[in-house]
């Protein structure tokens, strides 16, 4: 059908949405609006779904949930017996709704549905579907993008993101779908009623925030340790269980930024909710400078990721990356479960490609065994699989990657901001305890293994034109990339769709990860620029790593690369 066709299809079809309605006939005679809304279906990637709200069949609304939910319907009828699905949403806008839509699908295919009957964090939709020991798990939730965004992620049985050949077989069944009248429906509340949808209990909740407090090393000093602690939720999911982590560990000097605290997926203060961004945290900062907290804590809207900013000596607020949290982290609980006794024997740790390497000097000086995986946490929630396979599931001390991910223990299968959370706050108790800020902590940690800095680029490509952009972009660096990156030869060229390493000799080494449309330049002097189209959004992202004498040094060199590297890819 033509984009046309398709809209006047819409105008008549879709009706169980009054704001769908008022859209179309809002779009009415704008031929570029139906195209971005008809141009192609909204893709079922490795992970789920991710779209601009609203009508059409490239957006996200009840009719594509419905068809999405589906074919993961089919999918889990066809793979289990007496199939279960837990499902959690954020703030965002209709996520709640959407949430239901999907429970009501699957409660009309004779699925079991478990739900949370208030909106929750998505590491707590991996612990519901291991705790209730479900076959597929779905939250509802667009992360950290702006408020037109929503999303639907799908997880396995094992508490992790559907692997690749999960994905394609759903999106087989997904295809299948008729998008109107295609999917099996029923009232939710008949669900409820009928005992197909039930909500889930108090008690699952409890028992998740006691799996995280039991990840904590130090959590004896906390109490004592005089922490003072600013918050944001960034009016999202980690309100009430963030705060209650805290509580259970003993800070008791937590204030809530009031314009943050509460759930609105407008997100009327942070129009991007990132902790990655400056300006996100701008609330937080501003109520720093009358609270003055040893730490501001943000958590973004969907609670699996989390940032922070420590006082400087002047008494403003300095932000710390998520290579550089990570890092610490990771030294932190080695050193200190080295020094308890508590270190596992054979204990492993896991970290994306894209993450700081600093990490690799770190568990050479520990004994932790390191392992690298692609982007995406689930990876990491794999390995954590491998483990729990062969019974040794405990030698699993943390994971993390470069965007604010974390993850200590092996309850959950996702980056989990609770626990995150947690750890940050029981690390700063205990240097605090010991007259260091995180601060000097951190800067410990960089005059011991070297200045690394790492940082990130992301390239906008919007509309059709733009996933068209990403992909001449990666052919043209694979048939034809540089030589040298901001003065620096370029060593290697890791292509992980080809399975190879290219050394500038020619010499080519295979790569033992799955295929993934990521390249990793790698140049003089430790530097690297690794290259991928985001899965999830309509950018492509750069990574940048350099080591220096100094900070100041590695910095200006980072600059260099990175503003050549925007010229080589023509933005």
């Amino acid at each position: 059908m033509t984009e046309m066709e398709l809209y006047k299809l819409w105008c008549e079809k879709a009706v169980d949405d009054p704001d769908l309605q008022t859209e179309l006939k809002s779009i009415e005679g704008d031929e570029a609006a139906i195209q971005d809304r008809f141009y192609r279906d909204l893709e079922f990637g490795t992970g789920g779904l991710r779209g601009v709200i609203g009508a059409g069949a490239y957006r996200l609304n009840v009719y594509t949930i419905r068809r999405a939910t589906q074919g993961l319907a089919d999918y889990v009828n066809g793979a289990f017996e007496n199939g279960a699905v837990a499902i959690a949403y954020d703030s965002r806008i209709k996520s709640d709704k959407f949430a239901k839509e999907a429970a009501a699908v699957l409660a009309a295919n004779g699925i079991k549905v478990y739900i949370y009957d208030e909106l929750m964090p998505t590491p707590m939709l991996s612990w519901a579907v291991r705790e209730l020991k479900c076959q597929a798990g779905i939250v509802i939730t667009a992360s950290h993008n702006p408020a037109k965004y929503n999303g639907y992620k799908v997880y396995g049985e094992d508490g992790c993101q559907i692997t690749l050949d999960v994905a394609n077989t759903v999106i087989g069944k997904i295809n299948a779908v008729e998008m109107f009248g295609g999917a099996k429906v029923m009232a939710f509340e008949d669900g409820l009623a009928q005992g197909k949808i039930e909500y889930i209990k108090q008690e699952v909740i409890d028992k998740y925030l006691d799996k995280v407090s039991e990840q904590g090393v130090h959590t004896d000093l906390v109490a004592d340790s005089g922490l003072k602690v600013v918050y944001t939720p960034l009016n999202g999911t980690g309100n009430k269980p963030v705060r209650a982590i805290l509580k259970k560990i003993g800070i008791k000097e937590v204030t809530v930024v009031p314009e943050q605290e509460n759930p609105d997926g407008n997100f009327p203060t942070c129009p991007f909710p990132n902790p990655e961004i400056k300006e996100a945290l701008a609330k937080g900062l501003e109520l720093c400078k009358t609270v003055k907290p040893d730490l501001l804590l943000a958590t973004d809207p969907d609670c699996d990721r989390v940032g922070i900013a420590v006082p400087d000596p002047d008494g403003n607020y300095v932000l710390f990356s998520g290579n550089e949290v990570g890092a610490m982290l990771l030294k932190y609980i080695c050193q200190e479960r080295t020094a308890l006794g508590t270190m596992p024997k054979n204990p492993v740790a896991v970290k994306t490609i894209v993450t700081t390497d600093i990490c690799k000097k770190i568990a050479a000086e520990y004994g932790v065994e390191l392992r690298e995986v692609l982007t995406g946490f689930k990876f990491i929630g794999e390995q954590i699989g491998f483990l729990e396979k062969d019974g040794e599931d405990g030698r699993y001390i943390f994971g993390f990657e470069e965007s604010y991910g974390y993850l200590a223990g092996s309850y959950v299968r996702d980056k989990d901001a609770v626990v995150g959370s947690m750890l940050i706050c029981e690390m700063a108790a205990f240097y605090r305890t010991k007259g260091v800020s995180l601060l000097e902590a951190r800067e410990a940690m960089y005059k011991e293994y070297g200045n690394y800095v790492h940082s990130q680029s992301s390239f906008q490509c919007e509309g059709a034109s733009g996933m068209e952009r990403m992909k001449e972009i990666m052919t043209g660096l694979r048939t034809n990339g540089p030589k040298e990156i901001g003065g620096l030869k370029v060593l290697s060229v890791a292509d992980y769709v080809a399975s190879e390493e290219t050394a500038a000799d020619g010499t080519k080494t295979v790569l033992t990860l799955p295929k993934s449309d990521v390249l990793a330049f790698n140049l003089e002097n430790g530097a690297s620029v690794i290259i991928r189209p985001s899965g999830t959004e309509p950018k492509i992202k750069a990574y940048y790593t350099t080591i220096g004498e100094t900070r100041e040094e590695a910095e200006k060199l980072r600059d260099v690369i990175a503003e050549d590297f925007k010229t080589i890819l023509g933005f």
